[in-house]
């Protein structure tokens, strides 16, 4: 491209890569979209696909290089003077086309590599493409082992954890029996400490139902003050 193409020049030229490469990605997402599986009978079943798969990866580097020609135009417009609103305006809509040509085409290339995948996924070990399905069913079986692995090594912590609880529960359950049992065995061989205890019990019982009298003789006398 002449560096002396003016600004006419450079927005003819980005509607012409803009029309271009529209109608290259509608071929390009319909070409993704009708990839299919070849049939397991035929004996040169990997011809088609194999095909398929070069033709869409030749028109990506084509429509590729369109999406980088248009950037480079739109960056030239973007360096030309501009003369009002109305140019500031063509410059945001060609930048606003050329974003979503490029999502277009990066969701149409994301979209046949997943089906892609999961074809090989669900294709048989004696499929042509055997090298490159056993590959991408090895990697997810992998992923999916290390994920179990790390799944069952955080159960086994979690039941460690529980299980140390627990120890550690019937060990206090313990102390305090044994502290129970010497507490029964002080009480019955010293009978005055078990009087003395007997007398502090029944000393608290007391000061409670005394409490409990001068609490609730409070209360009757507030209630008759009020609604005396």
């Amino acid at each position: 491209m002449a560096a002396a193409l003016s600004y006419e020049d450079l927005r003819k030229h980005a509607r012409h890569l803009e029309n271009e490469i529209d109608l290259k990605l509608v071929a390009f997402s319909k070409l993704g979209a009708g990839i299919k599986s070849p049939p397991a009978h035929s004996s040169s079943d990997a011809v088609p696909l194999l095909s398929g798969e070069d033709t869409f990866e030749a028109m990506a580097l084509e429509i590729e290089e369109l999406l980088n020609k248009l950037t480079q135009v739109n960056e030239r417009m973007a360096e030309q003077p501009v003369s009002g609103a109305a140019m500031l305006h063509t410059l945001q809509r060609h930048r606003d086309i050329l974003t979503d040509l490029s999502r277009d085409f990066r969701k149409t290339t994301s979209q046949h590599e997943v089906r892609r995948e999961r074809e090989d996924l669900l294709r048989g070990s004696g499929d042509s493409f055997r090298g490159d399905g056993v590959n991408n069913r090895r990697d997810i079986y992998l992923k999916e082992n290390q994920h179990l692995h790390s799944s069952d090594r955080l159960v086994n912590e979690q039941i460690a954890i529980a299980m140390e609880t627990r120890e550690h529960l019937t060990n206090q359950r313990q102390t305090f029996k044994r502290l129970q049992t010497r507490f029964n065995d002080l009480s019955n061989r010293y009978p005055v400490i078990n009087s003395l205890i007997q007398r502090i019990n029944l000393k608290k019982r007391r000061d409670s139902i005394i409490l409990g009298l001068v609490v609730s003789a409070c209360t009757i006398l507030v209630l008759l003050y009020i609604f005396r």
